[in-house]
């Protein structure tokens, strides 16, 4: 899923003695900037580092592509035993399941056990079977993920059955960072993993952090700029990656439960307290649809939303007010 559609807008950038630092680079194989506000540059350093240790942290304890890890031990267990995790990821992958219940398993980290029948590559010169695409979602299914909140064990209950938490384990590591540093005395900044973003405190001058969200339909444009104060966003595309066939556009988007690519949608931010909650909402929100994202949107305390179809149109949540929006 295509995530790095926004950018931050840096107003002040030295004020009331303290500085706005960023630093960027790749990490869990996307790309990762960390921005803070410190008194010099060797105290930004310091939290950034902090940073980035938590990054790797995290991702020795669930990336599914390293076989050392207790969610690849898990997965390597599917169908055969429940295995003892730490209680951070017991209580993560319970999470994942609550957002599965939310969306109507739209959003499900069982995804991973799905067979990739669809290739968005070039290579595909047919639409997959009916027949094929129902079985590849036969080992899907949040439903089959088996928790023993006492043993703090997990167990898939068929073979072949993988947990991905790659998507989700991308926002929870931006809440550990906001909440990291802020208990380490950093006061104000922004955590960008891959386009899952916490934002906490304001800048230096005392204005708050600014995003543009890029218009999914020029790249080189932004169609709109947004404040975000100690709060969290998150922007998932399709608008690089589908195929047609008879006219229809199929985006790599695939819904889990049916194993049909999402459509009529190609962008959708999100915005949230906690950045775990705007990830799995924005899967949601794009498989359901507009009509029935924003139902689900509108029914949620703090979560907001703004949609652009393939059409170009713009809708958002009822929390915002498009014609107010800072257009461009």
């Amino acid at each position: 899923m295509k995530k790095i559609l926004l950018f931050f807008i840096l107003v002040s950038i030295s004020s009331f003695g303290q500085i706005i630092h960023k630093r960027k680079l790749i990490l869990l194989t996307s790309p990762f900037e960390m921005t803070v506000v410190a008194k010099d540059t060797v105290e930004a350093n310091q939290y950034i580092d902090l940073a980035i240790a938590e990054v790797k942290r995290v991702e020795n304890l669930v990336s599914d592509w390293k076989p050392e890890t207790q969610i690849s031990h898990v997965n390597q267990n599917a169908g055969i035993q429940p295995v003892k995790v730490d209680d951070e990821v017991f209580q993560l992958v319970k999470r994942s399941i609550k957002i599965s219940k939310l969306t109507d398993g739209a959003f499900d980290i069982s995804y991973a056990s799905m067979d990739k029948i669809w290739k968005f590559d070039g290579s595909m010169k047919e639409m997959p079977t009916a027949e094929a695409i129902k079985k590849s979602v036969e080992k899907v299914g949040f439903q089959k993920i088996i928790l023993d909140e006492k043993e703090k064990t997990i167990f898939l209950r068929d073979k072949g059955m993988k947990l991905g938490l790659g998507g989700i384990a991308q926002s929870f590591i931006a809440d550990n960072i906001r909440d990291l540093l802020k208990s380490k005395g950093c006061t104000s900044g922004i955590a960008n993993v891959s386009g899952d973003i916490a934002a906490w405190g304001k800048q230096p001058d005392g204005k708050p952090w600014t995003i543009g969200i890029i218009n999914p339909m020029n790249k080189n444009k932004i169609f709109a700029t947004f404040p975000l104060v100690d709060s969290s966003v998150e922007t998932s595309g399709t608008y690089e990656k589908y195929v047609v066939f008879d006219g229809i556009q199929y985006s790599h988007i695939i819904n889990p439960k049916t194993g049909y690519p999402a459509q009529g949608i190609v962008s959708v931010t999100v915005f949230a307290k906690q950045t775990e909650i705007a990830d799995g909402l924005a899967k949601g929100v794009f498989l359901f649809g507009v009509e029935a994202g924003l139902n689900l949107v509108n029914q949620l305390k703090g979560i907001e939303c703004i949609i652009v179809d393939s059409k170009g149109k713009i809708y958002s949540s009822k929390g915002i007010d498009i014609k107010k929006m800072s257009l461009n």
